[in-house]
Parts: structure tokens; C-alpha cells; sequence
């Protein structure tokens, strides 16, 4: 390697990728790397273990709403799995055994939380700044996930409660919720889940419900001794358990499209399920959303409903305003007397935060660069970024089937990626911005007559800023692995080898 291509600071690391991230997302990315015979990588993790929302998230009643055997690497299945959808506990698990026996561990930075991210253009490199000193590479891959950093709603007040306060992705175990007046902000996925569980312990458990669900029963049940001894003995039956439910999910995205019987059908699924529920008339019209189904995301549950009815359960149909120290008081203007709140108000998913750490060869962060909204090619690399690429970033969210298909569709395309540069003599790799755009105009139109777009949908896979459809992706899941999940080099403009930089 000749001077003006090596690593510009004394003590730095040098890799050929720095991976940002140890959850699906990353592990994934370095399984696959090393699967693939590349063994120059690190993975940054800013926590003490792996797992990313499945670390982080240790709420009471804590588990997926994707199956288990869709949400889990088509590398790795799992004959293991105790149920249909897993609790978080074993998805923790699965992915320590998998940082673990795929040989990941010597590569992982533990407590090293990155601070900023920059492209050199002179030396062809990326230079990452981190807690624990520096870190350079050719490539470089975040891997953060969507649900990486919690979101908490400016509330007027919220410094001088008098009680305890935390959002539930960062759940304070040392505090008793039991006999205890708790309230909990947000009617979102999370709180499906914790809020049957807050009943049983609380003496009193107030919802704050900015807007309704739309919310399905939950098919879930136990995989048998003889189920699992199956999938031991013969992978292939596991196979095509998995391929049955990604099917069957796929089909559910009909709904999503608004195609009128599909979507019907969905709709009234959720508010029968609503009506079998609720008696209560006033209650249950409380809890019937006022916009398409599809538009947030459809929950699954069998016993939130039920834990709204309690006696000592309310349901206040409206967002949590301001505090006055034990007093909080909802924006219709009801007062509740409380002793905890916990927020369960979701992620910073429009505005990642990473994107204001990682910056263009002239200091630009992309922040900067996706200030009317996030925007990449393939939903994967960003004009402007060389050697960037980014795993569940712009458009790879889905409503309907697993991410981790996805995101299994995105490490491919890296990885193909990586190969086309190696066999170029080591070319760097930058997509146009032609070829961005157009990508970007067309799965807008593709998303124009989807539910999420339509009839003043409000949720946050839609960027307030520009009014785009900038987190899911809008088709089948399978769609996406066909049009990205094999890298094509047209789109792209090749920098200079490190030989022709050498002779230059």
C-alpha cells in the first residue's frame, strides 16, 4: 500500500470494512463476510453485548410479532424455536449463538460507541472515530437498525414529575411497579405487550392513546416436542415450514396495496376481533381507529383488549399534554394522579441518528444530505458516499413479512459489491446521482394507492418533511430481494484503482 492511500492517523486500526452495529442487521453483514473467506472486519457495538432491540428491549411481555422461523437468518434456522412467535429472550439468545458459533466474537468492539464518520478522499478511506480511538477502512457498513435509538415526545412538566420515569426500550427493572399508580404513554406495538402485563401488578394503569390500533388476534401457540425433533432430523421439513409462512405473509401485503377485497377482509378481521372483545360501546368506539387499516402498523394481540376492560384499567383517548408534579394531565384536560409513566413512544426513525455522524470528503453529514428525507439506491448506497453503504436504511421496512429477509437481500448485494471491487484491482464505488434519483421517483410511484399514502394517513414511515414514503418498502418482500439482492455495477461510477493512484 503506498503512502497516500494508508490510514492518516497513527494508532488507527485499519479494516476492510468497519460495520457499525451487532443486531440482526450486523451480524448478519459478518457472518456473511466471514462465510465468504474475508476476515478484515470489525463490528462496533456501543453496549456490552450483542443484540441490538433484543438487548435493549427487556420490557415485561417483551416478544415478536413475526414469526419465529421468518424472523431468523435463512443461514442459521433454528429447529429450537420454543413457539410461533418467539419471546425476546430466546431472539437474544439466538443472536449471541450466532456471534458466537459463526466466529464473530475476536471481531466485535464492545463499549465503543461511534462518534463521527468521514470519507477521505486522499487516502480512499473511511475514518471512524469512536469512544475507544480510531478505526479505518475501505468499507463502511451501518447497521443500526430502525428501532436503535428511543424516541421521547417533548412534554411540558416532564422534569419536575415526582415519580419514576423511562421509555420502554431502556426498562428500569430496579423500580417496583407493583401496588404503584403507572401510566403509559403510547397505544403502539410495544404497548400491546406491556400493558397486559402492567394490569397484573399496578393498582391502577392509565393509557394514554394518541390515536387507535388496528389490532388482530395473535396465532400463537407452542412448537410440540415431536414438531422440533422434525425440524432436527430433517432441515428440509424446517425449510419448507418457513416457506409456507413467508408465503402466507407475502399474501398479506395485498391489503397494504388497497386492493379493495383483500383489504376488507383485513379490516373487518381486526374489528370483529375488536367487537368479540370489548362489549363495552363507549369503550370499544374509543379503540376503533379513524383511518385505513395498513396505514400504521397492524398489531397482533390477544390480551390487550381484555386488559383494557379491568376496573382498574383507563383508556384516556388522548395524548398525554403536560405534568404537574405527581398530577399529569391528558389534552382533553383529564388529571391523573400517577406514580410512574413509561413512555412507549417508539424511535427515531425518520431522522436516524446516525446519519449525523457520518459525513461526505467535505464534511457534509448525511443528515445534511437527506434534509427533505432519507433517499439511497437500492435503498442500500448514497450518492455522494463512497463505499457507504447502509443495511435497513431508506425503504426496507416492511408491514407485512420479515425484516430480516430483507435484510439478508441487502448483505448480498454488499457482498457483491465487495467482490466487483476486488476483482476491478480494488476500485472504490460511488452510485450516481441519476441513477438515485430515479430509483427514488420510482418506488414513490409505486407507492402511490397504497394504504400508507392514502386517505391522510399519518404514521412514521412517512417523512413530515416532504411527505414521502421514506421507510417501507412499497411491494412484496420478495420483490425486493429480485430487484436488490444482486448487485449490478451500471448504476455506478468507479473511482481510480490503488495502482492508478499509485502511477498518478
Amino acid at each position: 500500500m503506498n503512502d497516500s492511500t494508508a490510514p492518516q492517523h497513527p494508532g488507527a486500526t485499519d479494516f476492510e470494512v468497519v460495520i457499525i452495529g451487532t443486531g440482526f442487521a450486523g451480524l448478519g453483514m459478518g457472518a456473511q463476510l466471514k462465510r465468504h473467506g474475508r476476515e478484515s472486519f470489525v463490528l462496533l457495538e456501543r453496549a456490552d453485548d450483542v443484540a441490538g432491540t433484543w438487548r435493549d428491549n427487556t420490557y415485561p411481555g417483551a416478544a415478536c410479532d413475526v414469526p419465529s422461523h421468518v424472523y431468523s437468518f435463512s443461514f442459521r434456522p433454528n429447529p429450537e424455536w420454543s413457539r410461533f412467535f418467539s419471546p425476546g429472550p430466546e431472539i437474544l439468545q439466538y443472536l449471541r449463538d450466532t456471534a458466537r458459533e459463526e466466529g464473530l466474537m475476536p471481531h466485535i468492539r464492545f463499549g465503543t460507541d461511534v462518534e463521527d464518520a468521514r470519507w477521505d478522499a486522499a487516502a480512499r478511506r473511511w475514518t471512524v472515530t469512536t469512544s475507544k480511538g480510531v478505526y479505518t477502512g475501505r468499507f463502511l457498513v451501518t447497521a443500526t437498525g430502525h428501532l436503535s435509538d428511543e424516541a421521547l415526545p417533548q412534554v411540558n412538566g416532564l422534569d419536575g414529575f415526582t415519580g419514576e420515569v423511562f421509555h420502554s426500550a431502556r426498562w428500569n427493572h430496579d423500580v417496583s411497579l407493583q401496588g404503584k399508580r403507572v401510566g403509559v404513554v403510547g397505544s403502539g406495538a410495544t404497548a400491546v405487550q406491556v400493558v397486559p402485563e402492567l394490569a397484573r401488578t399496578a393498582s391502577e394503569l392509565v393509557v394514554f392513546q394518541r390515536s387507535a390500533q388496528y389490532i388482530v388476534p395473535r396465532p400463537d401457540r407452542a412448537y410440540t416436542e415431536s414438531e422440533k425433533r422434525l425440524f432436527r432430523r430433517d432441515p428440509e421439513s424446517m425449510a419448507d415450514h418457513r416457506s409456507e409462512i413467508f408465503w402466507f405473509l407475502e399474501s398479506r401485503y395485498a391489503a397494504r396495496r388497497a386492493v379493495p377485497g383483500f383489504l376488507d377482509k383485513a379490516r373487518s378481521e381486526a374489528l370483529e376481533h375488536l367487537e368479540r372483545q370489548v362489549e363495552d360501546p363507549e369503550l370499544r368506539a374509543k379503540l376503533t381507529p379513524d383511518y385505513e387499516l395498513g396505514c400504521k402498523r397492524v398489531l397482533i394481540s390477544d390480551t390487550y383488549y381484555p386488559a383494557l376492560t379491568r376496573d382498574d384499567v383507563t383508556l384516556e383517548a388522548s395524548a398525554l399534554d403536560h405534568i404537574d408534579g405527581s398530577r399529569v394531565v391528558s389534552a382533553d384536560g383529564s388529571t391523573y394522579d400517577l406514580d410512574v409513566l413509561v413512555f412507549c413512544t417508539g424511535f427515531e426513525t425518520a431522522e436516524p441518528p446516525y446519519a449525523r455522524l457520518v459525513h461526505d470528503s467535505d464534511g457534509r453529514s448525511l443528515s445534511d444530505h437527506w434534509a427533505h428525507g432519507m433517499e439511497a439506491f437500492a435503498s442500500t448506497t448514497v450518492s455522494g458516499f463512497p463505499n457507504l453503504f447502509i443495511i435497513n436504511g431508506p425503504n426496507t421496512g416492511l408491514g407485512h413479512n420479515s425484516i430480516v429477509y430483507i435484510i439478508e437481500a441487502q448483505v448480498d448485494y454488499i457482498l457483491g459489491a465487495l467482490d466487483w471491487s476486488r476483482a476491478g484491482g480494488d476500485r472504490d464505488l460511488e452510485v450516481s446521482a441519476e441513477a438515485q434519483e430515479r430509483y427514488g421517483d420510482e418506488l414513490q410511484q409505486r407507492s402511490g394507492g397504497t394504504v400508507w399514502l392514502g386517505n391522510g394517513c399519518k404514521s412514521w414511515y412517512i417523512d413530515p418533511r416532504s411527505g414521502r414514503l421514506t421507510l417501507i418498502w412499497p411491494d412484496f418482500a420478495h420483490e425486493f430481494r429480485y430487484r436488490n439482492g444482486t448487485f449490478d455495477a451500471a448504476p455506478y461510477t468507479a473511482a481510480e484503482t490503488a495502482e492508478e493512484t499509485a502511477a498518478a
